[in-house]
């Protein structure tokens, strides 16, 4: 019995999700597609052409949150994320599956993204936090993409923020779930795949900025939210539209933790 669900959040790219959940078919996992309001045949497509797949419709585009809906629906004890055009290599549960079973206090697996047909390796992964004991170095951040979650942990840590778009969802879901005392950890040896970003859609820079600023106001000292508001002017220009937002759900990251958050920020030497 599969104990590994897949979750995917989409708005208007079909023919990409088509193609991705061909690839996921052959891991036979339970596969959840959220739609975020597609004004496309995107569900009429899947329901068609895979029926096995679960598929939740928001009336609204919820970015990133969409993805807390299909992780409430799972049923099974671990959660994959992929996105519409990323998938993953066929072994990529088995392997992730026993490294939880092994730490019990382990919330989530980030595995290794290999890009495009060279499959190069995906540089975004975060280090900052103490091993603690589990295989393979502790992360502070990840691409959604190669994320594997532990569902329990990920629906206490509150899952992704409404506040955040999809631009800014890997800054805070590894804060809340350390903070919540859940160990995050890399492995290489579960492995991700996603295209280009020349082939990914366009644009999203100002976007991902907005949402710095914003994780800053949620979780981070005063000081290093002026700060971060300071450093990026037109960033905290389009934060504040959602600032009040944020700011009813600040709160301050644990001492340790902000340290760690702070060290990881440090330029490595040698970089």
């Amino acid at each position: 019995m599969a104990r590994t669900t897949v979750v995917i959040a989409t708005r208007n790219r079909a023919d990409s999700l088509l193609r991705t959940l061909t690839r996921l078919s052959e891991l036979a996992v339970p596969v959840i597609v959220v739609d975020n309001a597609s004004t496309d045949d995107t569900v009429a497509r899947v329901r068609r052409y895979f029926p096995k797949a679960t598929v939740l419709q928001s009336p609204a585009d919820l970015g990133a949150a969409a993805r807390n809906h299909g992780v409430r629906s799972a049923l099974t004890p671990f959660v994959a994320f992929a996105d519409d055009d990323s998938w993953w290599a066929p072994d990529a549960f088995e392997r992730a599956e026993p490294i939880f079973d092994a730490h019990p206090d382990l919330g989530l697996v980030a595995g290794r993204t290999l890009v495009g047909p060279s499959e190069e390796l995906d540089p975004l992964l975060r280090h900052g936090l103490p091993a603690n004991g589990v295989e393979g170095p502790a992360v502070l951040g990840f691409p959604v993409c190669a994320a594997i979650v532990r569902r329990q942990a990920f629906v206490e840590a509150g899952g992704f923020s409404h506040v955040l778009s999809s631009r800014g969802e890997e800054t805070l879901l590894p804060w809340d779930l350390a903070a919540a005392g859940w160990t995050l950890c890399h492995t290489a040896d579960v492995v991700a795949h996603r295209p280009p970003a020349v082939e990914r859609e366009p644009g999203g820079e100002m976007a991902e900025r907005r949402d710095a600023v914003l994780a800053a106001w949620m979780r981070r000292p005063v000081e290093r939210a002026l700060a971060a508001s300071l450093k990026d002017p037109k960033a905290f220009g389009a934060a504040l539209p959602r600032l009040r937002q944020a700011l009813r759900q600040r709160r301050e990251l644990p001492e340790h933790l902000e340290a760690q958050v702070r060290a990881s920020e440090r330029p490595r030497r040698g970089a």
